[in-house]
């Protein structure tokens, strides 16, 4: 019966394949070459195909799979694996903002039309944009949270930057478990002690990615020495307390848009609180647990 079940998948999911490719060129490509020269006709094909058809396409076939085991990674808005989960900090949105400020570390502008089209220049024109946009990742069913980068040179092609999802400390007490604390879609308010969970990652060009082939940064493999680097730089900025490395969540076996090379390991840490301590030793040990 599972052998029966699981051929049924695939050929629905091969179907899928072919109805895609069938719209792309026999659809979308035939109506627009009757209507527009054919370099526009091109340019509109792949538009529609690599933003639209295709990115349906994968999550269907992911919702056929129903998957749903414990993220090592985020999880673009194609339903592919993204950026592995790598980091975890432990404070208020305030001092979350501030330590990456003292690191010398710019936020991203929160993704728009506006900040869309300044980013997608200055990659062209390969100009400065220290504050450029983020593409959307999502973690607990929601895109990040707040993101931070930090330039490489003047190129806006090159940059180190962490996205961050706000996790409520009470989503994570002792007898929660691992598989309801990564499926809770709930946002903490901002001004709530939390856990903010991230993934830190070095881009380092151009790219595109896999299956829908939309156009994206190309990113360093080790994410392992990216995670190293982020935690250095709160370090020496004073702004962490001590570090722990701890385990994620189970590996999930699947392709991805970029290709990583990762430990799985977790480095927690939680931020040097400038105001009245708050009291957290009880709650530090259940956070750390929640990543293994």
């Amino acid at each position: 019966m599972t052998l029966l079940i699981r051929i049924l998948q695939r050929l629905a999911i091969f179907a899928i394949g072919v109805l895609s490719v069938w719209l792309i060129v026999f659809v979308v490509f035939d109506v627009a070459d009757r209507q527009l020269p054919w370099i526009l006709a091109l340019g509109a094909t792949y538009a529609i195909a690599a933003y639209a058809i295709l990115p349906y396409a994968v999550r269907m076939g992911h919702k056929i799979l129903r998957r749903r085991h414990v993220p090592r990674f985020t999880v673009t808005a194609d339903g592919l694996p993204g950026d592995p989960v790598n980091l975890a900090l432990i404070g208020t949105y305030g001092q979350l903002r501030a330590a990456f400020a003292a690191a010398g570390w710019a936020e991203a502008d929160r993704l728009s039309l506006k900040s869309a089209w300044r980013m997608a220049r200055a990659f062209i024109l390969d100009t400065r944009y220290p504050t450029a946009p983020f593409s959307t990742l999502y973690l607990f069913g929601r895109g990040q949270d707040i993101g931070f980068q930090q330039a490489i040179g003047a190129s806006p092609r090159k940059r180190h930057h962490a996205r961050f999802w706000a996790k409520s400390l009470a989503a994570i007490e002792p007898g929660a478990n691992a598989t309801s604390f990564w499926l809770n879609t709930d946002r903490p308010p901002e001004d709530d002690f939390v856990l903010w969970v991230g993934a830190g990652t070095k881009d380092t060009g151009f790219g595109l990615t896999r299956l829908t082939f939309q156009i994206t940064h190309a990113t360093d493999a080790d994410t392992n020495a990216e995670r190293d680097y982020i935690i250095g730089a709160l370090r020496r900025s004073g702004v962490i307390d001590e570090v722990a490395l701890y385990q994620t969540g189970d590996r999930l076996i699947t392709d991805h848009v970029n290709h990583y090379i990762t430990d799985g390991e977790v480095a927690v840490a939680e931020l040097v609180r400038r105001a009245a301590k708050q009291p957290t030793t009880a709650r530090r040990q259940p956070a750390r647990e929640a990543l293994q």
